[in-house]
């Protein structure tokens, strides 16, 4: 099997996630310390929300595994199907990149305004992503 370029942009994907992960839990970490409060008292996604002011990343971790999915299944379909052309793969890398400033904004500055502009770009970069690889597959 043959490397195919079009990975190199879910690899970046895999990195952002991990990264965002990170910072989730040196936050979560930093906070229980600051607080003196034991772990056991955010075990669920109430507690943590009602004790802990800052859910930006943890927020964003879970936004990671949404969207991107349909981005994942979006290669797969393409390298399965042969179709990963030069214009997927531009487009992986827009999605990315759309995706890494939603993921900056959202766990930094977070303004809603920002993050918009950042989540409705790479949503309709995932949308055309998938019309173009439903048109190679089933009209080329």
């Amino acid at each position: 099997m043959s490397f195919e370029p079009i990975l190199l942009p879910v690899f970046m994907m895999v990195v952002l996630t991990f990264a965002v992960a990170v910072v989730m839990a040196r936050r979560r970490f930093r906070y229980y310390r600051e607080q003196r409060l034991h772990p056991q008292k955010t075990a669920t996604r109430e507690g943590m929300t009602e004790l802990m002011e800052d859910n930006r990343a943890a927020d964003h971790f879970m936004n990671l595994f949404e969207m991107p999915v349909l981005f994942y299944l979006a290669v797969i379909v393409a390298i399965v199907t042969n179709s990963a052309s030069l214009w997927l793969v531009g487009l992986s890398w827009l999605y990315v990149l759309c995706r890494m400033a939603h993921a900056y904004i959202h766990c930094t500055y977070n303004n809603v305004f920002h993050r918009f502009k950042a989540f409705i770009s790479s949503y309709f970069t995932l949308a055309v992503i998938w019309m173009v690889l439903i048109l190679d597959i089933v009209i080329f």
